[in-house]
């Protein structure tokens, strides 16, 4: 036996260290609840786990910062609520301004919670806020935006609707009523007329006289126009012939023109002709605001305009832009809005933009962008809103303008809904994604506890029968002994 080296016993002990390594390894598991407690115990995975966790915490941020978004969506949503129901009663105040009979001082009453009402508007456009963001009043940084009004027509001009015939030698003209040759009635008083005009026609007819050697022109009108509106002969001879209302006030005259066909000869002979109106052409006057109406006939407000004109380049005037929708006249022709016709003053509120970080990566589809438009009284064209006055002139303006301030505010309240919405689906995308990668982060990083508890129990079984063999290896060189006495 040789008593140099203790071979088993140092054996024995080597194998002892590495169970109790190993059960130290074990027990830090099963103590802290992780498999990879540093680098060493897996480099791979702990790369692989810091990445995910990375993604895991992004993500919850996210969802978090989704949250938010919906809560300020909610805090504007509720003040543009009631910003609807203000511009809905300033509607009705100026449908009751509108009626014939409200004297000026009952307007002038009216007129006084109109602008309290508009007042308020621009209120709760100053305050509202989120989180110290004013959500209303626009980002007044920004220089971008014009806002646009009717000029007042400075002379007046003859309005004239021409009707042709196509192949007939028959014509005629539509000129609008005038008082005292000075002063042109408005154009939406004739408007109705000139729509049947264009819709139903009217019949125009010439009776040949060889004995006088004269034509008679006769006129008479058809469908709608038939029932609301009536003709008087002025001048047969001359073609002059008289509209009236259902209250017998002259709307204009209609002057039939034209040479009797060639085969038209003998005395009592007639030509007629149903005319289909194509150019018709609304009146003006020097009273009027310039009229223009959108592809169903409704009047184009002034705070409406944004979306037909622009500013030259140079800032010195408007032009038509190049995306905007169709405007008509009166009776329903395409019609350019002439620029002439326009005031435009610059407005240094443009719509505040609001952008969700909603994602762990920086990249821009990672970004949800809320827009809301300044929703003042000016932002929304409401200020200086008049329903007053002797008539119904401001009422019947008010009435236009209000719609479209309606319109604007129900557009935004809608463009809210459908962000809210999809903020509602991001957050719901977002924890169903940290869900799943938080399972497959646990399953590289987390200690399986079971499986574990395995491997302690056998390390420790493994360190107990270690150390026993350990101190029988120690115990076997102690024979040599006996052999020297």
């Amino acid at each position: 036996m040789i008593v140099q080296h203790n071979i088993t016993a140092m054996n024995s002990n080597r194998m002892l260290g590495l169970t109790t390594n190993s059960l130290a390894k074990s027990t830090e598991k099963l103590s802290s609840g992780y498999r990879i407690n540093r680098a060493a115990d897996d480099a791979a995975g702990l790369s692989i786990s810091e990445k995910m966790r990375k993604q895991i915490r992004g993500l919850d941020q996210a969802s978090t910062n989704a949250e938010d978004g919906i809560s300020a969506v909610q805090t504007a949503e509720g003040a543009l609520n009631e910003v609807h129901s203000m511009l809905q009663r300033m509607n009705e105040l100026a449908v009751q301004s509108a009626n014939g009979t409200n004297s000026e001082s009952d307007r002038t009453a009216i007129q006084n919670e109109i602008d309290q009402l508009t007042t308020e508007i621009d209120r709760v456009s100053e305050t509202t806020k989120f989180n110290e963001t004013y959500l209303l009043k626009g980002d007044k940084s920004l220089d971008k935006k014009y806002t646009y009004s009717y000029k007042n027509f400075n002379a007046a001009q003859q309005g004239t609707a021409t009707l042709a015939t196509g192949t007939s030698k028959l014509t005629m003209k539509f000129e609008g009523e005038t008082d005292g040759g000075a002063t042109q009635k408005l154009q939406d008083e004739t408007n109705d007329f000139l729509v049947s005009l264009r819709d139903s026609g009217v019949k125009v007819g010439a009776t040949y006289n060889d004995g006088v050697k004269k034509v008679n022109y006769s006129l008479s009108l058809t469908g709608s126009a038939a029932d609301k509106y009536t003709v008087s002969v002025t001048d047969a001879a001359a073609g002059t012939f008289a509209i009236l209302d259902k209250e017998n006030k002259s709307l204009g005259t209609i002057t039939v023109g034209g040479a009797v066909d060639a085969g038209v000869a003998a005395s009592g002979d007639s030509a007629t002709d149903t005319i289909i109106s194509t150019t018709i052409q609304a009146a003006e006057s020097e009273s009027a605001q310039a009229k223009y109406y959108d592809k169903d006939g409704n009047t184009i407000p002034a705070n409406a305009l944004s979306d037909y004109m622009t500013m030259n380049a140079d800032g010195t005037a408007v032009s038509q832009r190049g995306d905007s929708p169709q405007a008509y006249d009166a009776v329903g022709n395409k019609k350019n809005i002439a620029s002439a016709n326009i005031n435009f003053l610059k407005d240094l509120t443009a719509d505040l933009t609001v952008k969700l970080h909603v994602g762990a990566d920086a990249t821009a589809n990672n970004q949800i962008t809320i827009n809301i438009a300044s929703m003042s009284a000016k932002g929304l064209g409401v200020n200086g809103l008049k329903v007053d006055g002797a008539d119904d002139t401001n009422a019947l303006n008010a009435i236009d303008t209000i719609k479209e301030s309606i319109q604007k505010v129900s557009d935004q309240r809608s463009a809210l809904g459908a962000v809210q919405n999809r903020l509602e689906h991001t957050i719901s995308n977002l924890d169903n994604v940290v869900e799943n990668t938080t399972s497959a982060e646990s399953r590289i990083r987390d200690t399986d506890m079971a499986e574990e508890m395995v491997a302690y129990s056998k390390n420790n079984i493994l360190q107990q029968a270690g150390q026993s063999m350990l101190a029988q290896a120690n115990q076997a060189n102690q024979g040599v002994l006996s052999l020297l006495q």
